[in-house]
């Protein structure tokens, strides 16, 4: 066991320790069902009170980008997003890429799925959009330049396993074609357990893929048929099982709380079944209701949604169990095992975030591929456009399928940075900041720093005067300490931010 390891095996033992209930399930429950204002639960070393959380969970962004993608403006189009490839391509030295392919396809309809998704059981269709694919990787490519070292791969949807075995070959192999893989990248899929068979999790790994995410969201069978996806979890376990069998590094799955027909009785089961099946990393979703944004959102029945009251206490009753299970706490609604690479990466402060979520990786150059498919390069960020005809369209004329994007200006870089960092729960080095920025932090953020003063009196950072540090308790309330930093908060934006727990 390395050295890393054994501090958090040992974190994960004073988790415990400061729980006083780890053993007992009956005081974790009855702590949630019988909720006071000075309830509180550990997390991981302090107390935090539910009166704390009442205070400070507003509705916010969940910061995958800064500026956030509903603040892309229409006037960012191809040619701006070919001339941050250009200076890529030109530059002596580049970061290295991550690409994310966006796969649209799905078999049936998710009630509660806010993704840019096509629902449809003509599996042709994947083979045109593969033809199309390949199209968009070489404009790509043609305006790049040689430099294409890539560090990561995420396939998701949409559904990534729609594709047949011969067309996730096939991918692959454009994409091997057109990128240069690292030989440790990270290659990531997302899996439907529904549409997945061992072969298909053997043929995956194959291809060099090692790590997958798992669509769990709930066990329980009234929750799943009020959202239209129904998954025994008989078939996730065999799926996950598939999964190691054939050496996959990593094995991720989402829960998602404030389903319709949830209770805190039935969500309780279901982590004693995700528990059982011992996932490397487990998401843990807050369903935002918004139906008059996502269509199929309106096939839910809004009387079976739990209260808010109850979405509260499942959230806390979830954390407890996995704290209690020895997951670690990630940020915002992610937790690990002790021994996986984001717990470590926590610990020695080499954690980052993007448009995937928390990653171990350092800083790269993001590739979108695919219909509504975002990208970052350099100081950019582009979206390509959201629908198959348009996206066709583009690549039939030799165009890029770019939509919309954002030109970030020099304070949104330095506000990107600091939230960022906030959100990774790692210290704010104003010396570093003012060195990279040429700006005085304190005089340049005084307004913020004024506003963080309540947080800092309720404990949940502190201001050293040389640097912005987030305690124990305050990683729950990362997304709030950070939306101070954003000049664009109170601007009218068409997005409906989801509550912060």
């Amino acid at each position: 066991m390395t050295r890393v390891s054994q501090t958090v095996f040992c974190l994960a033992c004073m988790v415990r320790h400061i729980l006083g209930v780890s053993h007992n399930r009956n005081k974790i429950m009855n702590a949630a069902i019988n909720p006071t204002a000075e309830n509180a639960f550990a997390f991981p070393d302090i107390e935090i009170s539910e009166s704390l959380i009442r205070r400070f969970d507003s509705s916010g962004p969940r910061y995958t980008s800064y500026p956030t993608a509903d603040r892309f403006r229409q006037d960012f189009n191809e040619t701006s997003y070919q001339r941050y490839l250009a200076q890529r391509a030109g530059a002596s030295r580049n970061p290295p890429l991550s690409v994310y392919v966006h796969l649209p396809f799905c078999e049936s309809l998710c009630y509660f799925c806010a993704c840019n998704k096509i629902i449809t059981q003509d599996h042709s269709r994947s083979a045109e959009y593969l033809r199309y694919l390949d199209k968009e990787m070489e404009l790509v490519g043609a305006n790049l330049g040689p430099d294409r070292q890539t560090d990561q791969l995420h396939l998701g949807g949409g559904t990534p396993t729609f594709l047949s075995a011969a067309e996730l070959t096939q991918l692959m192999e454009g994409l091997r074609r057109h990128f240069h893989f690292s030989p440790d990248a990270e290659l990531g899929v997302e899996i439907d357990p529904r549409t997945v068979s061992d072969a298909t999790l053997g043929m995956l790994a194959g291809l060099g893929f090692n790590r997958t995410s798992f669509g769990v969201q709930d066990f329980d069978p009234a929750v799943q048929a009020a959202v239209n996806r129904i998954q025994p979890l008989e078939m996730v376990e065999k799926a996950l099982l598939a999964s190691r069998n054939a050496g996959f590094q990593s094995v991720n799955t989402d829960l998602i709380y404030g389903l319709p027909k949830q209770t805190l009785a039935s969500f309780d089961r279901t982590l004693d079944q995700l528990i059982r099946l011992s996932p490397d990393r487990i998401a843990l979703y807050n369903y935002a209701h918004l139906p008059s944004r996502f269509k199929a959102q309106r096939l839910i029945v809004s009387s079976d949604l739990p209260s808010a009251e109850e979405r509260l206490q499942i959230f806390l009753m979830s954390t407890r169990r996995l704290l209690e299970a020895g997951y670690v706490y990630i940020g915002l609604d992610h937790f690990a095992k002790p021994d996986d690479e984001l717990s470590k990466a926590r610990l020695d402060k080499s954690l980052h975030r993007n448009f995937q979520g928390y990653t171990t990786r350092a800083e790269c150059d993001l590739l979108g591929l695919g219909v509504s498919a975002i990208g970052k390069v350099g100081n950019s960020y582009s979206q390509s456009v959201r629908t198959l005809n348009a996206y066709y369209q583009h690549l039939d004329e030799g165009r890029l399928p770019i939509e919309k994007g954002y030109d970030l200006s020099p304070d949104d870089v330095l506000r990107r940075e600091v939230i960022m960092t906030l959100m990774c729960s790692m210290p704010v080095d104003f010396s570093a900041i003012n060195q990279a920025h040429g700006i005085d932090f304190t005089s340049y953020f005084s307004p913020e720093l004024l506003r963080l003063e309540p947080y800092e009196q309720a404990g949940l950072m502190q201001n050293t005067g040389q640097a912005i540090l987030i305690t124990a308790k305050g990683r729950l309330f990362v997304r709030a300490i950070g939306m101070v930093f954003d000049k664009y908060m109170g601007q009218p934006t068409v997005s409906t931010y989801s509550k912060l727990i």
